[in-house]
């Protein structure tokens, strides 16, 4: 038996494949949407992909499965438990239950119903019966069990969130014991999801561990346990909506990446000047010394998919400024990971096609710490505002300064429109470059974008508090 992990580095999302390999034939678990990573790993190995399984109706990432299934051929097993949920499956697949088994050669998978984080969630016990028959040796925990966490209950909304949470409670008390401490888990994410608090870096784990150092495995009443995991949910962001009716419908197959088309500066600002949103997704500095306005500074990487997925209009077909092909391509891998498929192309010689031309650029100004520190000693009113999330406010922020998660940021914006300048500071400048761009479309453009953020004000000896 092979299982096989594939990591999502941006959205920190796990999918895996269970192979048999004396037979040929693998399963694949929740798939991405770009499916050609798996595609190229069954050919490598020799193997069929025979089934695709998924653990749940995703709300961070668009699915791969359906796309999977169809150009492999292979079965689409899903949860039967959606039924007369507010998500249910709307496109043809075979329902799984408590209980139901799939066999592959030497591969035993065993659906468990574990609902809570969502109603239809199921984890899958893969038992290796050449080595032992009755002996699970890995669960496929999904949303169920992270290392050092569980999955978040407040998907459906507030009214659902005491009863989903009540319902985790009793999957932990129900599913996991009797399962041996040696059982390894895999689970659908690691650390920098936010489908549950206080993930681990670690990709695995096993059950005894934790059993251990889990603190939502500890012997709790049910009071406790929901109070703990109600109490510390993430923030939560709004794309997780339209990703559940997204995968709950079926995202329609790409069938290769879409918008690899360069597109000559004249035609891309003509498209950019009617509907089409520019996403440009060069580094800090290099945004803030020019760029087309209006364009979503989303600095290329691994937080691409994170951040276009809060603050990137869903609705609007997207344009693209890079610095080069493969950047572009990994690019628009995060793209529709999220669920962003119309993108329609990106600027031919990128930003310089446009200088060229001598059409219009936008900038962002830079300042440095200490400059900043000067400026705000020496009384000029200056307002800080720091987009980092929570638990990096709480560590330590500058005096004064206003906190505002940048996720969170387009709901704020009319309150920058009039006022002193305002210095725009997050952990190293991603995140402040994208909020930058967040109020600079708005037309705010009394701004300051604090370069290396506060681990630079750190390093330059300036004060913080908590």
């Amino acid at each position: 038996m092979l299982i096989e992990r594939f990591e999502d580095k941006g959205l920190a999302q796990y999918s895996y494949a269970v192979a048999c390999e004396g037979q040929g034939v693998c399963a694949i678990v929740d798939p991405r949407r770009d499916v050609d990573v798996y595609l190229e790993f069954a050919a490598a190995r020799g193997l069929a992909i025979a089934h695709v399984l998924e653990t749940h109706i995703h709300a961070d990432f668009a699915s791969g499965a359906r796309e999977l299934a169809a150009r492999t051929g292979a079965a689409l097993r899903l949860s039967a438990y959606d039924e007369g949920e507010l998500y249910e499956t709307a496109f043809p697949h075979i329902e799984l239950r408590d209980g139901d088994a799939i066999a592959f050669g030497a591969v035993r998978m065993v659906a468990r119903h574990t609902p809570g984080h969502t109603p239809e969630h199921v984890s899958f016990l893969v038992y290796d019966q050449a080595r032992a028959a009755d002996v699970p040796m890995v669960m496929l925990s999904g949303d169920f069990l992270f290392v050092g966490s569980l999955g978040r209950p407040d998907l459906l909304g507030d009214a659902a969130t005491l009863a989903l949470a009540k319902r985790l409670y009793q999957s932990v008390a129900t599913v996991l014991p009797g399962l041996p401490d040696g059982l390894e888990i895999a689970p659908g994410h690691g650390a920098g999801s936010m489908c549950g608090a206080g993930m681990s870096g670690r990709p695995g784990s096993t059950l005894g561990f934790e059993r251990a150092a889990n603190p939502y495995l500890r012997p709790l009443t049910e009071a406790a346990f929901v109070e703990l995991i109600v109490g510390t949910v993430p923030p939560f962001p709004d794309y997780y909506r339209r990703m559940k009716v997204l995968n709950a419908a079926g995202p329609p197959s790409l069938n290769g990446l879409p918008g690899l088309v360069a597109l000559p500066a004249g035609h891309f600002r003509d498209l950019a000047a009617r509907d089409h949103v520019v996403v440009d997704l060069r580094d800090q500095l290099s945004f803030g010394a020019g760029h087309i306005p209006g364009a979503f500074g989303i600095g290329a990487g691994q937080s691409l998919s994170t951040w276009a997925s809060w603050v990137v209009p869903y609705d609007r077909p997207l344009l693209l400024v890079g610095a080069d092909q493969a950047q572009l391509d990994d690019a628009v891998r995060s793209l529709v990971r999220v669920g962003l498929d119309n993108v329609r192309g990106y600027l031919a010689g990128g930003i310089d096609s446009w200088v060229k031309v001598g059409w219009q650029l936008a900038h962002t100004p830079q300042i440095a710490p200490e400059a900043l520190a000067a400026r705000l000693a020496g009384g000029e009113a200056i307002r800080v505002l720091d987009v980092r999330n929570a638990s990096e406010w709480n560590s330590g922020h500058i005096e004064g300064a206003r906190h505002i998660m940048a996720g969170h940021l387009p709901a704020h914006v009319g309150e920058f429109r009039d006022g002193p300048p305002v210095a725009i500071v997050c952990g190293g400048g991603y995140r402040s470059t994208v909020a930058a761009s967040i109020l600079e479309r708005a037309g705010i453009t009394n701004l300051m974008n604090v370069t290396g953020g506060m681990n630079a004000w750190r390093a330059a000896g300036r004060p913080v508090v908590s």
